[in-house]
């Protein structure tokens, strides 16, 4: 069950339409997982920093259970997030940054219970 959290700096305007549809399809075939546990959130329009610059930037944080745990995974995670999130927020990789975060099945609740349980 993969959460991705895209926050930015950019307008709502600046941002494609149904962007956090197609970035719930992408994350699914990157992450290897069905796009209905995908859990997608974009928050636009943040007072942002990257890198000591307040130019328009964005940050992408994903968590998920299994996927996401070395760095041999999130290297190759990571490429294809960028290549996806700059052709959509037309920004360039050094303005982009991402947060990878494995989560065990007991972090995360689901009708009712644990995913472990379930």
């Amino acid at each position: 069950m993969p959460f991705l959290e895209l926050e930015t700096s950019l307008p709502a305007g600046r941002l494609p339409p149904g962007l956090a549809l197609e970035l719930c399809n992408a994350a699914a075939d990157i992450l290897g997982k069905p796009a209905e546990r995908v859990n997608v959130t974009v928050r636009s329009g943040l007072p942002m920093v990257l890198s000591g610059s307040g130019e328009p930037c964005a940050q992408l944080l994903v968590s998920s259970i299994g996927v996401v745990g070395s760095a041999e995974q999130n290297q190759r995670h990571s490429a294809r997030f960028f290549d996806f999130l700059t052709a959509q927020l037309g920004l360039g990789p050094e303005r982009i940054v991402i947060r990878f975060y494995p989560l065990e099945p007991w972090q995360i609740g689901k009708n009712r219970t644990v995913m472990t349980f379930l």
